[in-house]
Parts: structure tokens; C-alpha cells; sequence
């Protein structure tokens, strides 16, 4: 099993911005957690961030026949980007919207979620461990689907 996880702008200046909001861990704490985390589920998982909003669109259009499920942290991309939300309603991937923080408790433009309408779950405000509950709700929503 071959989960794609990507993560939208910003996200690469973790442990810096904002850390009242993101924490102080770094993208590299986060990806190394979630090597771990693949690692004790048995499956790969790949990571990628981009500050392009077509860069995600076009690595979710490449996941097809590639990737069994697909974690996305659009960030502000979240609130804005209908061509994301396309990409995952084309593709057909099963998808998990992960957030650091808790969208529904900041800014009031934070509480529109675009992609959420092509997602099987959401976790948010858990911080960089919320990845990893992500993934293992993607996992058991996948493991359902081959048994």
C-alpha cells in the first residue's frame, strides 16, 4: 500500500511560522514521523510540499494507477482552490484533508473547506501528529476496500 502525502504552502517553513498556530517542529520532524509511522503500518508513504497551487494538482493527477490513497494538507490552498477539489473528484483516490491547527477556530475565512467535499475523512487541530491519524484513518478506510 502506497499512500501520497502532500502538503500545500508554507508547510516547508514548519517549526518557524507561526508557531503559536503550527508548533516548533520543523517539516523534517514531520516527514521523519511519518517514514516511522509507514514503516509500523506496513506500507510507503511519500511525501511532498509545494507553494504551487498547480504543482499539487498536477501530483494528484499523477497518483492515478501510482498511489492507493492520498493524505493532503492544502493549507491555504484549503480555502480557496476549486482545482484541487477537481483534481481529487477526478482521480478518484481516497483522500484524507489533514490540518494542523483547527481551521474552524481562527479566521472566519478559515472555516470554508473546498476539498473537504472530495474527502473520506478530515483530522485537524492535533498538530503534526494529526498526520499520523490521517494515515492510519486512510489505511482502515483502505484495508476495508480489499477484504
Amino acid at each position: 500500500m502506497h499512500i501520497l502525502v502532500l502538503n500545500g504552502p508554507n508547510l516547508n517553513l514548519l517549526g518557524v511560522r507561526e508557531p503559536e498556530h503550527y508548533g516548533t517542529q520543523t517539516y523534517a520532524d514531520l516527514t521523519a514521523m511519518i517514514a516511522q509511522e509507514a514503516e509500523s503500518l506496513g506500507i510507503t508513504a511519500e511525501c511532498r510540499q509545494t507553494n504551487h497551487e498547480g504543482t499539487l494538482v498536477d501530483w494528484i493527477q499523477e497518483a492515478r494507477g501510482t498511489a492507493d490513497g492520498i493524505v493532503i494538507n492544502p493549507a491555504a490552498y484549503t480555502h480557496t482552490s476549486v482545482a484541487i477539489l477537481d483534481a481529487v473528484k477526478a482521480v478518484q483516490i481516497p483522500t484524507v484533508e489533514v490540518h494542523i491547527s483547527d481551521p474552524d477556530t481562527r479566521d472566519e475565512f478559515r472555516k470554508i473547506s473546498y476539498i473537504r467535499a472530495a474527502c473520506i475523512g478530515t483530522v485537524k487541530g492535533k498538530g503534526l501528529p494529526g498526520y499520523l491519524e490521517a494515515m492510519r484513518t486512510l489505511k482502515a478506510y483502505l484495508d476495508t476496500r480489499t477484504t
